[in-house]
């Protein structure tokens, strides 16, 4: 698993590079502040108001970050360091409002805890999946909220199959919607809604919403 999460990040970092290649910085990222903004409102029974503190795990260089320039963020990713010098568009003095670490959110120690935890489809990129889910529950608040986003298998076969060859190289790890919910609700945590956003023949894209309480 070490060399295959070591691959994709790789593979992540490279599908950047090429994806925002000739793109036009204020053009993209207009598109992505509108994206993460439909995307805030499918979830009324969230507040984001300027009080709420807000963890991005997993940002990428354009995370939910960008659109809550008010919150108090904290932003980590492996690969940020990479995405400031190879990604144009990404530069961390243009959030002053976000504190950014470079480090794997299997191995983030969160200075505070925080109201919000945001892991926006980057959950099935991490080197170990229940330490991760572990990590999102321990940076959340008791009465916080984590959401996160994921691509789910629709299909046995291919999720067995992507398992034992590189047929999504960018997702060391593959798995069906069951199987990420059973990580999320796990212990204090409590799925508080599952939105589809995207139905595809491979994958689902899905929205989960969770709160974590008192055991």
């Amino acid at each position: 698993m070490t060399l295959r999460w070591k691959i994709a990040q790789w593979f992540e970092l490279r599908w950047w590079v090429n994806y925002l290649r000739g793109k036009d910085k204020a053009e993209y990222l207009s598109w992505k502040k509108n994206y993460w903004n439909n995307l805030l409102a499918k979830i009324p029974e969230i507040k984001m108001g300027p009080s709420k503190t807000i963890a991005d795990l997993g940002c990428g260089p354009a995370g939910v970050f960008i659109v809550l320039p008010k919150n108090k963020i904290t932003a980590i990713d492996p690969l940020l360091n990479d995405y400031e010098s190879r990604v144009p568009f990404f530069a961390k003095s243009d959030y002053p409002n976000t504190t950014f670490i470079c480090c794997t959110i299997e191995a983030f120690q969160p200075a505070e805890k925080s109201d919000i935890v945001f892991c926006m489809n980057a959950i099935n990129h991490l080197h170990d999946m229940k330490k991760g889910f572990d990590k999102l529950k321990e940076v959340c608040k008791t009465d916080g909220t984590i959401i996160i986003s994921i691509d789910a298998h629709n299909f046995s076969f291919f999720k067995y199959l992507f398992r034992l060859i590189p047929g999504d190289i960018l997702h060391p790890h593959q798995y069906d919607l069951k199987e990420y919910q059973d990580f999320l609700s796990d212990g204090d945590c409590k799925i508080s809604s599952t939105q589809l956003l995207k139905h595809e023949f491979f994958f689902d894209h899905y929205l989960l919403v969770a709160v974590k309480s008192v055991l």
